[in-house]
């Protein structure tokens, strides 16, 4: 069917100073490392950013340092986190006016609601906000599964324009896909890494992966070769790019699982000398020496340094 967008849109990193501050000169250099790598877009405030993590005043800076750095080159999509429909609605009207193409919205969170009250949430910020918006299917943070019939509903009804699933659950995964396949003009993309051939072969219009903001030429490479319908080509590609996600499990359980993702995509990055620091956003720490040692290697092996 018809589509807005497609193709590689990663989460774009939130990278940090050794003080702390958020680092503008290495946001800068992410967005024009992505832009180089042949993205289709680019997910502004997501989880890869930290985003629970920073200010009011840190996400402005983010999303504008982001939209003048991308001056239009490919679609900013931004994440309107917050727990309740009005203070999205608020935080939506704010990126918006900061330059974004499309927003992400999630399910309450902290909020206990039903999906009826789900549905009620998404309607009224289609209401209020001239965007398009993208349903975030991320249980691991909601802790609410996104109904497939729900979402499908909403797609039909023009209220999303589709869905960022990082639910993890493949068999609900492939059945959206099924059950969207002829809504025009609604994409569905994975957040997973290393299934991305098999997303795509099932019908998905793209990814938005955390490791794309490390290698986003490999995984433009694995979208062009799905595109073409060279298979054999995309599974190559996407077998080298889970040795690249390999770097996420050098930390061995020493620090948290979010840090230990966003952490080693920002060490990769630093190694690469895309980014000045591999600073985490407080508490989350930040990896070491030996930590890094390991990720390099794994860099090295596969042609990124």
């Amino acid at each position: 069917m018809s589509t807005q967008f497609q193709g590689v849109i990663p989460p774009v990193i939130t990278p940090r100073h050794a003080d702390g501050s958020i680092d503008t000169a290495s946001l800068k250099n992410v967005t024009k490392h992505l832009i180089d790598g042949g993205v289709s877009g680019l997910f502004v405030l997501g989880s890869s950013g930290e985003v629970p993590y920073l200010t009011n005043d840190e996400r402005e800076l983010v999303v504008s340092t982001i939209a003048d750095a991308n001056a239009g080159a490919v679609p900013l999509i931004v994440g309107a986190n917050e727990q309740t429909t009005n203070r999205v609605i608020e935080e939506a009207r704010k990126v918006v006016d900061l330059g974004a193409d499309a927003i992400v919205v999630t399910s309450m969170y902290y909020a206990i609601g039903n999906a009826a009250e789900t549905e009620t949430h998404f309607r009224s910020i289609h209401a209020a906000i001239g965007k398009p918006i993208f349903a975030y299917d991320v249980p691991v943070r909601t802790h609410f599964k996104l109904p497939t019939d729900l979402l499908v509903r909403l797609g039909r009804d023009g209220v999303i324009a589709g869905v960022k699933d990082s639910s993890g659950d493949d068999v609900s995964f492939r059945q959206l896909l099924l059950a969207a396949r002829d809504i025009p003009n609604f994409d569905i993309f994975t957040g997973h890494e290393v299934v991305v051939d098999g997303a795509l072969l099932g019908g998905a219009q793209g990814v938005v992966p955390g490791l794309g903001n490390v290698d986003p030429a490999g995984y433009r490479r694995l979208f062009d070769a799905a595109q073409a319908g060279d298979w054999a080509g995309a599974a190559r590609e996407q077998d080298r790019l889970a040795d690249v996600f390999e770097i996420v499990y050098t930390p061995n359980g020493r620090v948290s699982g979010g840090a230990a993702g966003l952490g080693a995509f920002k060490t990769a990055l630093q190694v690469m000398g895309v980014i000045e620091s591999n600073t985490m956003s407080s508490p989350m720490l930040s990896l070491n020496d030996s930590e890094t040692a390991a990720i390099r290697e794994i860099l090295e092996r596969n042609g990124l340094v």
